[in-house]
């Protein structure tokens, strides 16, 4: 399995708001208009799922599959051009403060992951930076 981590965000927020926020998907609604317009073809999500159109991936889909209260959300594709997992890890700084860190999973090759290794670095960088910026 290789494994792409994005850097550590600190989130001004506790982390029990935050879980709160991530692990129900339907709150993603104020999320939209951050989204690149560019490489975004289409949105949308219910409780616990979220399907993306992305230029020049494709469709992907993810599903929540585990919660563990405050600390991690475990999603897993449905539909994919690649299959992979995708983790949400959180820790507590303060009370009022919060740290996160995003891990994607997925089963490749030595020829995929040296096609997919940058898009996926940037991509889950960006994510992250994106899901710190919410206001929790």
């Amino acid at each position: 399995m290789t494994k792409f981590e994005s850097s550590v965000k600190h989130i001004l927020a506790s982390q029990a708001a935050v879980f709160g926020k991530l692990s129900d998907l339907s709150n993603l609604e104020n999320v939209k208009d951050r989204l690149p317009q560019d490489k975004v073809k289409s949105f949308s999500f219910d409780s616990d799922s979220l399907t993306v159109e992305v230029d020049p991936v494709g469709k992907i889909t993810l599903q929540i599959v585990e919660k563990e209260p405050f600390k991690c959300i475990k999603f897993a594709t449905t539909t994919s051009p690649l299959p992979f997992n995708l983790w949400i890890q959180l820790l507590p700084v303060t009370e009022t403060e919060c740290k996160m860190k995003l891990t994607i999973g997925m089963e490749l090759n030595m020829f995929m992951k040296a096609m997919v290794q940058k898009p996926l670095e940037e991509g889950v960088e960006k994510l992250a930076d994106m899901l710190a910026m919410i206001p929790y």
